[in-house]
């Protein structure tokens, strides 16, 4: 993964009805490590990470490239959102393709959270990448984050069976001006 290209990092913060995306921060490092540590979060990303390895291996800020973005919620961390450019991709069609990743803990789930943090960094790159498509992937067993793509505008353009699971890959069209 590449970054961003020309796009100036880190962006002001985005901030939604309840939730504010921004650049990550050293006070971040434990949800980080809770978010990489969950076997809830990563059960159908590969399973978590051990949290001793975490703890030794995590920056004092973790997270900090360009497209990473914290959610946050009052104050504290609870997701994060990722846009990676994807120069290498187990499907031809994601390659060059900024790629949506999201992270939430379990007690930020169910409530719109994703959703609405989602469409925030989606409106934002369509203003600072106009244009630009994006592809998402996720196993098609994670109902939510099938559910999240559709509400998204992410259509299916393939599904492939990788990591011992069948996985779908979607593509939101860039959006066009309409002047």
């Amino acid at each position: 993964m590449t970054e961003l290209g020309s796009v100036a990092w880190p962006p002001a913060p985005i901030r939604t009805e309840r939730l504010v995306l921004r650049e990550p921060e050293a006070r971040d490092r434990a949800t980080f490590i809770e978010l990489l540590a969950s076997p809830e979060v990563h059960a159908y990303l590969g399973g978590p990470r051990p949290r001793d390895e975490l703890e030794r291996e995590m920056p004092g800020v973790p997270g900090r490239w360009p497209g990473s973005f914290v959610v946050d919620l009052d104050g504290a961390m609870i997701g994060q959102i990722l846009l990676r450019r994807a120069t290498e991709h187990r499907r031809a069609a994601a390659v060059g393709k900024v790629d949506l990743g999201y992270l939430f803990l379990p007690r930020a789930w169910g409530f719109g959270y994703a959703a609405e943090a989602c469409a925030a960094a989606l409106d934002w790159f369509d203003g600072v990448l106009p244009g630009e498509p994006m592809v998402l992937a996720t196993q098609t067993a994670n109902v939510s984050s099938m559910r999240l793509a559709a509400k998204l505008g992410f259509t299916e353009v393939e599904r492939i069976h990788a990591w011992d699971a069948e996985q779908w890959l979607g593509l939101r069209s860039p959006v066009t001006s309409s002047s």
